[in-house]
């Protein structure tokens, strides 16, 4: 029969397999069913109407973070078209519910294989680029994109964009937050359980030998190039299923979203949540989330008000240097990012109360 362990008196193991388990303590796993309890049963019942629809933007893009930080914190593949592919996922889903007729079930995962398709294509560089070459290769992916976004009108519908039809799924409608909520969160739950398991499989630690030294995995008989394309094409998987989401939540879409300022934000979200960390990327991404929401209340407020028009002219470009400042700011004084500070956090209490 096997012994609970809530509180180990030390970090040891007895097997290879207890290195390779999720949580280290059956304390955590506790913890995970009691914040899945309150995500899916209480949130969507007390929270309001615009707090449903921020968590919906966070779950969303948590999802497409976590895609983005298995290629650069993982494999060391920078990209710069991450914004781009969040694209493909979506005008994928609106042409497939729009000209194809498919449901909501088939179109969104539809959509993640022909983005990683798309990916696949952007990454063939990688078996001659690395580092800033292939930052650039990247960005020259974005370019394309986007401007194929707006000038395949026939395909694209152009600057006017596409209007889905409503989501519905096993005959339930999901036209409301509180709906589409449970849609996003479940699919969250599940695409980052599939990323946690990635990285534990012999596909994880090739990626992370590739981002070491890719000459030292190439020498220990692992086919480097055959693993980044992998990478580029989970990593665009992760994104086009998130822009198919957000396709369909938002009803309908245009070009400007996915320009190159939305692959920065990608970018800003890995940084400041943690580079090679899944959970890093979550907290990544609620941070850039609701410090966007921030700015454009505190840009609003200044609007309204007949004094200071001047003041909120002058703060609204300011959203560029208020992000470089929060990178700049995490790489100097916390380099591994709210990942490394909540591991800080967490170690405290598994000490309490011998930790002071």
């Amino acid at each position: 029969m096997r012994t609970l362990r809530f509180h180990p008196c030390g970090n040891f193991k007895e097997s290879y397999r207890s290195e390779l388990t999720i949580y280290e303590t059956d304390f955590g796993r506790m913890w995970t069913l009691v914040g899945l309890f309150l995500i899916f049963a209480v949130v969507p019942f007390t929270a309001k109407s615009y707090a449903l629809y921020v968590l919906n933007i966070i779950g969303i893009y948590s999802i497409a973070a976590v895609g983005l930080n298995l290629l650069i914190g993982y494999t060391g593949q920078i990209s710069l078209g991450h914004g781009a592919f969040f694209g493909v996922g979506a005008y994928a889903a609106a042409i497939l519910a729009t000209r194809a007729g498919l449901p909501f079930i088939v179109t969104v995962p539809a959509a993640g294989l022909l983005t990683a398709l798309v990916g696949i294509v952007f990454g063939l560089p990688s078996a001659r680029l690395k580092h800033l070459y292939l930052l650039i290769a990247t960005l020259a992916g974005q370019f394309i994109i986007e401007y194929v976004m707006v000038q395949w009108d026939s395909l694209t519908g152009g600057a006017e964009g596409i209007v889905l039809p409503a989501a519905s799924l096993f005959g339930i409608d999901l036209g409301t937050d509180k709906k589409f909520f449970y849609v996003v969160f479940v699919s969250f739950v599940a695409m980052t359980w599939f990323a946690v398991n990635i990285v534990r499989t012999r596909y994880g630690r090739a990626f992370i030998a590739v981002r070491d030294n890719d000459l030292a995995a190439e020498g220990m008989g692992i086919p480097i190039f055959r693993y980044k394309l992998l990478a580029f094409a989970i990593s665009s998987f992760y994104a086009g299923f998130a822009g198919a989401l957000f396709a369909y939540y938002m009803m309908a879409i245009t070009p400007e979203p996915f320009n190159l300022w939305l692959s920065i934000e990608y970018i800003a979200m890995i940084i400041i949540g943690g580079l090679g960390s899944i959970p890093g990327s979550v907290f990544g991404a609620v941070f850039i989330v609701l410090l966007n929401e921030t700015l454009t209340h505190i840009t609003d407020i200044l609007m309204n008000l007949g004094t200071s028009v001047g003041a909120a002219i002058t703060i609204a470009p300011l959203k560029e240097f208020v992000f470089g400042l929060a990178i700049v700011v995490f790489i100097i004084f916390e380099p591994k990012g709210l990942a490394e500070v909540w591991r800080i956090v967490r170690s405290s209490f598994r000490l309490w109360p011998f930790s002071y």
